[in-house]
């Protein structure tokens, strides 16, 4: 397990608890008054970090190397039942998008999200969660299929930001976006977006637009990253906390601001913690809302949808 610089009281804690172990173990002595007393104090110290956590803190734990990314839940809140489905039907397969069919439960669901990959290998093959054009295109090509069948669509939010190489560019990066938008404000089906990770600027937009927009407790939405942000308006990285703080993008900020809908609790520590145990939360969640958008009116879900947006950043 990796840690962050603020979580190292709880690794020395952890650290402490694995040498007392062994020295029970090699001098055969009960040391459980001892083992006891340092979880007691580890779980005071987790919940002390976790209680208090800067904005900047937050983005770090969205990040964190073993966090879950999308097809790690998918593949777990479906038990293995899901099948991906690939292309754009016009120019590739973007690595860095994935999507199929996958029961949740007994519910057939459509699943879309942006995959990052668990290793430098496999990040450079998901291009680090970062889709071209193909992987919007390829997402709404399957969000029309969910439409065709009558069958809710789920899309799981993690990357910073969608590519922004010159051949992206040239095969409509922004249209591609832009088109998902409109598309998805229209979609005749129910859509839940859930927030997983990191949820950056037009990249996580283009996959965004739902009925419900959901974030787990230790992530980030906003316009522009921290680091971003902090080069332009400072010219340097150097005041990326600052400016993380500035941008209200934490999951109580976006809640406070009514850009979201809901904020999903995360495992003590955070989702990496407890992956299992995090799966389960959200799949309840899941199957909570699909349950109650089911029943809506075509008609009414869609207006519901589009006066939600239309409303933010309204000011009188």
């Amino acid at each position: 397990m990796d840690y962050l610089d603020f979580e190292q009281p709880i690794k020395d804690i952890l650290d402490q608890i694995a040498k007392v172990q062994d020295l029970q173990s090699e001098s055969e002595v009960d040391m459980t008054d001892k083992i006891k007393e340092l979880e007691k104090k580890l779980d005071k110290t987790r919940k002390d970090i976790n209680k208090n956590l800067t904005a900047w803190q937050r983005v770090q734990l969205s990040r964190h190397p073993q966090r879950p990314y999308t097809l790690a839940y998918i593949e777990a809140m479906t038990k293995g039942q899901f099948i991906e489905l690939h292309g754009d039907r016009n120019v590739k397969d973007d690595k860095a998008m994935v999507g199929g069919w996958g029961l949740l439960d007994e519910e057939p669901v459509m699943f879309i999200g942006q995959q990052k990959g668990v290793n430098t290998k496999m990040r450079q093959y998901r291009n680090f969660g970062m889709a071209n054009p193909e992987g919007y295109r390829k997402a709404l090509r399957l969000m029309k299929m969910a439409e065709k069948f009558n069958r809710p669509v789920v899309t799981l939010i993690d990357t910073p930001g969608a590519f922004p190489g010159l051949e992206a560019e040239e095969r409509g990066q922004g249209e591609a976006i832009a088109r998902n938008i409109f598309e998805m404000s229209k979609l005749k089906v129910p859509v839940i977006c859930v927030i997983i990770g990191e949820g950056a600027s037009g990249g996580a937009l283009g996959i965004g637009v739902g009925d419900k927009v959901l974030m787990l407790e230790n992530t980030w939405y906003s316009v522009i990253s921290p680091e971003s942000c902090s080069s332009i308006l400072w010219r340097s990285w150097d005041y990326k906390e600052r400016a993380a703080e500035a941008l209200k993008l934490t999951a109580d900020d976006m809640l406070g601001n009514k850009l979201i809908d809901g904020i999903i609790k995360e495992p003590l520590g955070g989702a990496h913690t407890d992956p299992e145990a995090m799966f389960e939360i959200l799949k309840g969640e899941l199957l909570k809302h699909i349950g109650k958008l089911k029943g809506t009116e075509v008609d009414k879900l869609i207006a519901k949808r589009m006066q939600k947006f239309e409303k933010m950043g309204v000011t009188k």
